[in-house]
């Protein structure tokens, strides 16, 4: 379909916005909407696929378009990117566009080096050397560059998969099971899923299989003391609730208020009574310490680079850099050391991140069993066959979206020694 001037020029106020990355890019994706309330359906679905797929491929776009005038990057997007023709293209076009546009059009978006091709920073290729291949680099970068399929999670307290996908397909959704989660569905495109029954009463929630795959490798049971150290705003909390089918004490914490917040209408719709929200100021919070040795099992799902969901946040290329994740790291650490005070004896300590990164992920595992000789460390696969889980895994659960098709996770998983005996 055509697009009109009127169309172009909303693109090119939107590329300027969001190229700022001052803020991630969704939230000025979302104050750019609330600023231009009368743009239609059709309109903001034009912006916000462009607008992705500029930051997907965005050093593609700046050999394309050195310095980045606006104009020109909204004709890159449209024409390298988003398949729209020149005939298409040319009634926009002033002075020298045009001609401009036709050069454009001969030049290849396939090889060159493998930053180029990757679309990932180099100094991320550096750091994924260490552990893999430039193959492997590639595959790796070419899936970060595909949109992320929309994957819900069934609130099996209030439904079953089966029927809440016969709900959907009644509603015009197609959807199909997920490959290993139990409870994961696979939406086909982009449904308004939120103005639907089945979301409002809290029979779904959106949540990526692998992130759904976290709460089966805890595997809390019912009537246990559970802990996810950071919340944020709640997805995994919520399921880990489901699994202890609502029986038990299952705490919250985070850090921020506004997480929290957001976490209280997903409750809400959930059904769960398990869950107690907690703000906390910090690792050494005395509301952390109350519970030392008291509880069962505990998720730390860690601040982390986020390079694991740059299908979903692709500006994180440009928002992180070497230097954020040397910090990030020393903050894990701590974060880990703390959370594994509140362990019983016997208790189950996951550890888990969205980034690629060995350095925010095995090294922080292995310096963690170091630390801390009174846990055994686990073996995922184990733990998720235990779940019944069909997925290969070694002692370290690995998720890549090239393999898994997935956002990419990483855990690890340690059991605390028994009171007088080893793990």
């Amino acid at each position: 379909m055509a697009i009109s001037q009127a169309q172009f020029d909303v693109l090119v106020h939107a590329l300027i916005q969001v190229g700022s990355l001052n803020a991630p890019a969704d939230t000025l994706l979302k104050q750019f909407f609330r600023d231009r309330a009368a743009l239609g359906p059709r309109d903001r679905t034009l912006v916000a696929e462009s607008v992705y797929a500029a930051l997907r491929r965005s050093r593609y776009l700046e050999q394309l378009v050195p310095g980045g005038e606006p104009r020109r990057l909204a004709f890159a997007v449209l024409a390298m990117l988003r398949g729209y023709s020149l005939r298409e293209l040319e009634p926009l076009c002033r002075g020298s566009e045009q001609e401009w546009l036709q050069t454009l059009r001969g030049r290849s978006s396939e090889g060159g080096e493998l930053g180029l091709q990757a679309e990932l920073p180099d100094w991320v290729i550096e750091r994924l050397r260490a552990d893999h291949d430039d193959a492997g680099i590639l595959a790796l970068g070419r899936a970060m560059q595909q949109p992320a399929p929309l994957d819900l999670r069934v609130n099996t307290l209030k439904a079953r998969p089966e029927d809440v996908r016969a709900e959907l397909a009644a509603a015009g959704v197609e959807a199909e099971p997920t490959p290993y989660s139990p409870v994961g569905l696979r939406v086909r495109g982009k449904p308004a899923l939120q103005e639907l029954p089945v979301f409002r009463e809290g029979r779904i929630e959106v949540q990526d299989e692998g992130s759904q795959l976290l709460g089966y490798l805890l595997a809390p049971r019912r009537g246990e003391m559970v802990v996810d150290f950071c919340a944020g705003a709640g997805g995994k909390t919520l399921l880990l609730g489901a699994l202890m089918q609502n029986e038990g004490r299952l705490y919250a914490f985070d850090v921020s208020e506004r997480r929290l917040a957001n976490l209280r209408p997903r409750l809400k719709r959930s059904g769960l009574s398990n869950v107690n929200p907690v703000l906390i100021t910090g690792e050494r919070d005395t509301r952390v310490k109350r519970l030392a040795g008291k509880v069962d099992r505990v998720l730390v799902d860690a601040p982390c680079s986020g390079l694991g969901t740059l299908r979903r946040n692709p500006d994180l290329k440009q928002r992180q850099g070497p230097e954020s994740i040397d910090e990030l790291c020393a903050k894990q650490d701590a974060i880990l050391d703390a959370a594994a005070t509140l362990l019983k004896p016997g208790g189950l300590l996951v550890y888990a991140t969205c980034s690629l990164l060995a350095d925010e992920n095995q090294r922080r595992a292995e310096a963690f069993s170091e630390r801390r000789t009174d846990f055994e460390l686990q073996d995922c696969g184990q733990l998720l066959a235990q779940a019944r889980i069909p997925l290969e895994m070694g002692r370290y659960l690995q998720l890549w979206p090239q393999v898994h098709g997935t956002d990419g996770f990483f855990a690890a998983a340690w059991r605390r020694a028994p009171a007088g005996g080893k793990a």
